[in-house]
């Protein structure tokens, strides 16, 4: 994800404004799925896509949607479902949102998406997308305490649930696309029942599952990582999933060239080892 794009030898023509095509690098994270209530299943990561050589076209407007994360399921449910995360969009190139966290019934199936929710008791896990995911992982299918499975992640499967633990969150992918190590698109924790410890969401801003009798709140994705949210524990006062992390949009290409243009959406623009790179955060525009 942070290889070279290669420079221009012309010193006398700008690439982005003279030839008919040039490239660009990217990465793009959808949404992370909600998490599950009541030993429900961790939400998953949102789809990771990321690459260099995208070809542009200069004078062509390019539209960026930046992926909201899926609600958690409703508080104090053990068959409630929370909603799986949008999608994130650069120009042609589409990140699918985490899937779901499944509930402790066996209508309750973790969501496929850009990475899979984890199973709840008695329920299946959700598939990822290939080259976006990872599967969710699968609960415990003995006693005495079902532990449910968390959310798969960009660079792991889910971890599935022990009969007195739920699974943590599937890891993330780390991107130097910024010029620093960030880790993006982690699972969210899975749910443990009774009085187990709570659940580690996969690094790259996936949400804490949690364990024992409480009414907190499953962990929610950190903001525009694509980070799913994680599950809470059983019990009839159960809080809700948490909520999945916002998605992020960036591209950069080296400095010597010209920016864009114009934006819309408010990218931060970041200079690094002589890159220009634009962030995105909420939904856009640019324009070569």
């Amino acid at each position: 994800m942070s290889q070279y794009l290669g420079g221009f030898l012309a010193t006398n023509f700008n690439p982005l404004r003279d030839q008919k095509t040039a490239t660009i690098e990217y990465l793009v994270v959808a949404g992370g799925g909600g998490g599950g209530c009541q030993l429900g299943g961790g939400g998953g990561a949102g789809g990771l896509l990321a690459a260099a050589g995208y070809a542009i076209t200069p004078g062509s407007s390019i539209t960026i949607t930046v992926g909201a994360g899926g609600t958690g399921a409703a508080a104090a449910s053990n068959t409630a479902i929370g909603t799986k995360g949008d999608n994130s969009v650069f120009g042609a190139i589409i990140a699918s949102g985490g899937g779901y966290g499944g509930n402790n019934g066996s209508d309750g199936t973790g969501a496929s998406g850009g990475s899979g929710g984890g199973s709840g008791e008695g329920s299946r896990q959700g598939a990822g997308i290939a080259g976006q995911g990872n599967t969710g992982g699968a609960a415990s299918d003995s006693g005495p305490y079902y532990g449910s499975g968390g959310g798969g992640g960009a660079g792991s499967v889910g971890g599935s649930g022990t009969p007195n633990l739920g699974g943590n969150g599937g890891t993330g992918l780390c991107s130097t696309i910024t010029g620093s190590r960030v880790f993006y698109a982690g699972g969210g924790g899975g749910g443990t029942y009774a009085n187990g410890p709570g659940t580690l969401g996969g690094a790259g801003g996936g949400g804490a599952g949690v364990g024992g009798w409480t009414a907190n709140a499953g962990g929610s994705g950190q903001a525009n990582t694509g980070g799913g949210g994680g599950s809470t524990s059983t019990g009839n006062d159960a809080g809700p999933g948490g909520r999945g992390g916002s998605g992020i949009v960036i591209i950069r290409y080296p400095q010597n060239l010209a920016p864009p243009v114009s934006t819309t959406g408010n990218p931060q623009v970041l200079y690094n080892s002589g890159y220009q790179i634009y962030v995105w955060t909420s939904s856009g525009s640019v324009t070569f």
